[in-house]
């Protein structure tokens, strides 16, 4: 994801915080096998890639609430700790371009694997007497008689680390692009087995989410994120971003594939049916309720005990 040009006010405001953060550091440090674990408000960073090469910045994004809908299903993101969705790793960024590059977490768990409950259950997911075709209907009808579950969405990465997009001017600024993520959606449930997405690696839930103004096809209209209070703390070593919106809805989702395991030719297309699946851009909404913190990788190095 291409920074503006240097010069542009934008990215003025860009550096006049990493001046502020003093990232004037080498590329290269000590071995990570040396490393102590991070203290102190720069606890949270402990699976930055802070001795990585190029990794200048640590960054910890907790999505505490907000919802998902895709199709004819709404998810909501519980607010509570337990839901919590936790995105954490490093970037660098190229002096010349401005270019920003991710650096996925030292131990892969990138984006956690959070799942968050499906309201209504199997029930509210496959409404059997909804089902219009005759033979869909009933096969549904014979599959999940007495077996009515809870059902959860997990958000997972869907691609490398790497192939996360984040544009922190973007961010600040609240204009285009913040943070783009390629993701799958599993649905977990005995009955679906454990194989059961929305999305995959070569298709995935592509969430292109801006603290800005969204510009979707009909029949969704443009909803406003926001960047939330920016603040510098431990003497200006720390940037904290509290209540933040992140949104997007101009995505497109593909069809549920794998669900029932040996079932799925019968599963697959219930829950299409019942999600409305595959669902064009501007039929879905990701809407993300944010508290961020970034650091340098100097600076957690520094705290570590």
């Amino acid at each position: 994801m291409i920074m503006q040009s240097l010069t542009h006010p934008a990215s003025a405001r860009r550096r006049a915080l990493v001046v502020a953060l003093a990232v004037l550091v080498p590329l290269t440090f000590a071995s990570s096998a040396l490393a102590k674990a991070p203290t102190g408000p720069f606890a949270v960073f402990s699976d930055c890639p802070r001795f990585t090469s190029g990794v200048i910045f640590c960054i910890y994004s907790q999505t505490e609430g907000g919802e998902v809908k895709i199709g004819k299903s709404t998810v909501p993101i519980n607010a509570d700790k337990k839901h919590e969705i936790i995105l954490q790793g490093g970037f660098s960024e190229n002096e010349t371009t401005g270019v920003e590059s991710f650096v996925g977490a030292i131990d892969g768990n990138t984006l956690s694997k959070t799942p968050q409950n499906v309201p209504g259950g199997l029930a509210g997911l496959v409404n059997c007497p909804e089902i219009s075709n005759f033979i869909l209907r009933i096969s549904c009808e014979l599959v999940f008689e007495n077996s009515l579950t809870g059902v959860t969405a997990t958000t997972e990465l869907a691609k490398p680390a790497s192939e996360i997009g984040i544009n922190t001017n973007n961010l600040i600024n609240e204009e285009g692009v913040a943070l783009s993520l390629p993701v799958k959606v599993k649905l977990d449930n005995p009955l679906l087995g454990s194989e059961c997405y929305i999305g995959s690696s070569s298709s995935p839930v592509t969430l292109n989410l801006t603290t800005g103004t969204t510009n979707p096809p009909a029949p969704n209209k443009p909803i406003k994120g926001k960047l939330g209070k920016l603040e510098f703390l431990d003497e200006f070593t720390l940037i904290e971003i509290t209540n933040s919106t992140l949104v997007d809805n101009a995505f497109s989702a593909p069809v549920a594939t794998g669900c029932g395991g040996a079932l799925s030719f019968i599963l697959d297309p219930i829950i299409d049916a019942k999600l409305g699946l595959p669902s064009a851009a501007g039929k879905n909404t990701a809407i993300q309720n944010n508290r961020i913190r970034e650091a340098t990788a100097e600076n957690v190095i520094k705290s570590e005990a």
